[in-house]
């Protein structure tokens, strides 16, 4: 994918990931390789290393723990709801006003 159509995915400037692509390669977590796509057009491949794949293990690995915590969270929250409403509705429907006006004559 070229520079140009990542900032497109991404929804951000060309310069932006130009930017962050360098910063990535600075930080030693990405390569850059030169290879010929055509005769006259130099293009570069972008290849993680293992410190960059390593990180993005890393990365990945919080990333999932997180999503596992919300999904422990989130059931937890589903299964009080539940037992909100099974105590509710063991305890019956609320007197309407109708009935309690009658019941005070």
């Amino acid at each position: 994918m070229s520079q140009r159509a990542l900032s497109r995915e991404l929804g951000i400037s060309l310069g932006a990931v130009n930017y962050c692509l360098k910063s990535l390669v600075e930080k030693g977590q990405l390569k850059i390789r030169d290879f010929q796509a055509a005769k006259k057009k130099l293009r570069y491949a972008y290849v993680l290393t293992p410190k960059g794949a390593s990180e993005k293990a890393a990365l990945t690995s919080r990333f999932l723990q997180r999503k596992l915590e919300e999904y422990d969270a989130l059931k937890a929250e589903i299964e009080s709801l539940q037992q909100d409403l099974l105590l509710g509705a063991e305890m019956g429907p609320a007197p309407s006003a109708q009935n309690t006006t009658k019941a005070r004559k």
